[in-house]
């Protein structure tokens, strides 16, 4: 294999490193991991940030340059570099946290805040034997779609800077509509109707940005399986709940008081269609992780490999672009982890059992290493947005609840355990898969590994408070498991531990979502995908498929289809659905901030102006932002 030459040589004396890109990063890094919280809360999703934080990293730096200076590439990379680590601690603190407060269990913010940084710092250590093999040695077969696009925008900074504006439009956009939607409340989040002839269906769409903005970047497949997946919920289990249950007399288990007959759709869907999604989701996820273990185990034994006295042997001899920080500080991470979680009950929760907090803090460790050597190898071929996180989470509570369960330790107290051990592995599996990306953008650049590491820590650091304040602010004002902020991938890990531990599922339900998750497989469709829309509302896949449908007719429009994945990720469109994203992000956390300061939930006006009915407003002005999308992107290209 011939080797790479970075655009910035390894004897160049540029400058790649400043306090000023460390701060720029974590600003912008806060702001896009509390979106990515919000985000995930809402539909269980999020999004890579690499390349939208390194096309607002380049033109921040060219607005500013008569301020301070004019920054170099490698700057702007550092910026970058460090505001993408808080969007993985949203994905693992999102994915597990809200748990503990379905159960009643209320962490503090200190003990959130600090699972997520000790799960972004076990994650960013363990990459740093694995970089010389997975980003250089398997340069060639590894392409780390975003950051190889994110290394794009920034190799092209003019560009890249004049591109930055979609991404503040559609920040500012977001913002706005979001504000006109939940705190002026102009008009109502949520469009529906009844299918006549269909007992109990329902269609609706969740008139949002952010969820037209997904949709836009996931694109028209991923959009259709998932849509496709709440369909067969919402138009059909349900109505086939509903048409059956009337001849039942008495309340059907798990539900021990209301008749089927007597509960509208979303209480059939809260009730029992909940459970077919879990086992749908729980089974994709396993699925994924098993399709993925020819990977794993290369990558373990690649992992062991590194960690041979050899490698770290010819560490101290290597040029800059070929230098990580010292395999000491992985061991003192390693050390410190162990510390706090053996020596205090903040990590494992318990504190009436030191060997529970030994277990735990071994079973972290281990599924930590692990899962980040998978996470960065299957991002490097599918990328962030596809890394199965969730799956590998559902693993290590199965894992571990079943050594719980074997053990003996079922109370309420062990629970907490088993989903703060998934925290911690969820954060790492998930910021590993982020760092790789980074060091690839690093790789391609010619930046210095040990100081992207470094920022990939500090970054860790400056965000972990803000993200877990966003999730507690989030909670705090509408409530987990609400209409409003369902946090679908916590329910799903709450049952998960509740099944293993209690036995009390009803097992039928979930055994019919896995057997859909199967039949997925089967026919060659994602399931992971598909099940998340049986176990999503329908109302919040639909505006997904919007987005999709958009992205599909601006592709057609444009009379081809984007096939190089850097432009696919720096078009028009999807700049602006990330800003969408943000920006309904940031408004959604400042109104929960507004009701925790006041006391009180914005009053708004009512529903409808002028006599147009509510649904008829919030329909329309959900198309006029498609629209746009669709103009922005077809009218830039027209104009090329």
């Amino acid at each position: 294999m011939a080797e790479l030459k970075p655009y910035v040589p390894h004897d160049s004396n540029m400058k790649d490193f400043s306090l000023r890109a460390l701060l720029m990063g974590a600003v912008f890094g806060v702001i896009f991991g509390s979106a990515n919280a919000y985000l995930g809360l809402r539909v269980g999703l999020t999004i890579s940030t690499a390349i939208p934080l390194a096309v607002i990293s380049v033109a921040m730096f060219k607005a500013l340059e008569k301020v301070w200076g004019k920054a170099t590439i490698l700057e702007a990379n550092i910026a970058q570099t460090t505001g993408s680590a808080s969007s993985s601690l949203a994905s693992g603190i999102i994915f597990t946290i809200p748990a503990l407060f379905l159960w009643g269990l209320e962490p503090a913010l200190a003990k959130i805040a600090l699972l997520g940084l000790l799960g972004g710092m076990l994650g960013v250590v363990f990459m740093i034997p694995l970089r010389r093999f997975l980003i250089v040695k398997e340069h060639e077969h590894l392409p780390y779609p975003e950051g190889t696009a994110a290394a794009q925008v920034l190799i092209a900074a003019d560009s890249g800077g004049a591109k930055a504006k979609y991404v503040f439009q559609g920040l500012g956009l977001g913002f706005i509509y979001k504000a006109l939607l939940s705190f002026a409340k102009l008009w109502p989040s949520e469009v529906s109707i009844s299918i006549p002839g269909l007992k109990k269906g329902l269609l609706g769409l969740e008139a949002t940005p952010a969820l037209l903005g997904v949709g836009y970047i996931l694109g028209f497949r991923i959009a259709a399986i998932m849509v496709a997946g709440g369909l067969l919920s919402w138009l059909g289990i349900i109505p086939a709940i509903a048409h059956f249950g009337e001849l039942v007399n008495t309340p059907m288990f798990p539900e021990s008081t209301k008749l089927i007959a007597d509960m509208s759709p979303y209480e059939i869907w809260t009730r029992y269609v909940r459970y077919i999604g879990a086992g749908a989701v729980a089974t994709g996820g396993i699925i994924t992780v098993f399709k993925s273990l020819p990977t794993m185990i290369d990558s373990l034994k690649i992992g062991v490999r590194e960690l041979s006295p050899k490698s770290m042997a010819e560490a101290s001899s290597r040029v800059r672009t070929d230098r990580d920080l010292p395999f000491m500080v992985v061991i003192g991470v390693v050390v410190v982890f162990l510390a706090i979680s053996i020596s205090t009950p903040y990590v494992v929760g318990i504190d009436q059992l030191l060997i529970t907090r030994i277990i735990g803090s071994l079973a972290i460790a281990l599924f930590a290493f692990i899962f980040v050597t998978v996470s960065s190898r299957i991002v490097g071929l599918v990328g962030v947005t596809s890394n199965p996180t969730s799956g590998m989470t559902i693993v290590t509570l199965l894992g571990t609840a079943s050594v719980f369960y074997l053990l003996g330790w079922t109370d309420t107290f062990s629970k907490a355990a088993v989903l703060t051990i998934g925290t911690v592995v969820a954060v790492s599996a998930s910021i590993a898969g982020d760092i790789s990306q980074d060091l690839k953008s690093g790789y391609l650049l010619g930046a210095t590994p040990q100081k992207q590491q470094g920022s990939e820590l500090f970054g860790a650091l400056s965000s972990a408070f803000f993200i877990a304040l966003a999730v507690v602010t989030l909670g705090e004002v509408y409530g987990f498991g609400t209409k409003e902020i369902p946090a679908p991938q916590a329910t799903l890990m709450q049952t998960v531990v509740d099944g293993v531990l209690h036995a009390n599922l009803p097992w039928s339900l979930v055994l019919i979502g896995a057997s859909f998750a199967i039949v997925a497989e089967l026919l060659s469709v994602p399931s992971l995908p598909f099940a998340v829309g049986i176990y999503l509302p329908l109302s919040t896949m639909t505006p997904i498929f919007v987005g999709g449908v958009i992205r599909r007719i601006t592709e057609a429009r444009n009379r081809h289809a984007l096939t190089d994945f850097a432009e696919k990720q720096t078009d028009t469109g999807v700049l602006l659905g990330s800003g969408l994203i943000a920006g309904e992000g940031i408004m959604g956390v400042t109104i929960a901030a507004f009701a925790v300061f006041t006391g009180t939930r914005p009053a708004g006006l009512p529903f409808g102006l002028e006599g147009i009915p509510g649904e008829v407003l919030s329909f329309a002005a959900f198309l006029a932002l498609g629209y746009y999308i669709y103009r922005m992107e077809t009218g830039k290209r027209g104009k090329a």
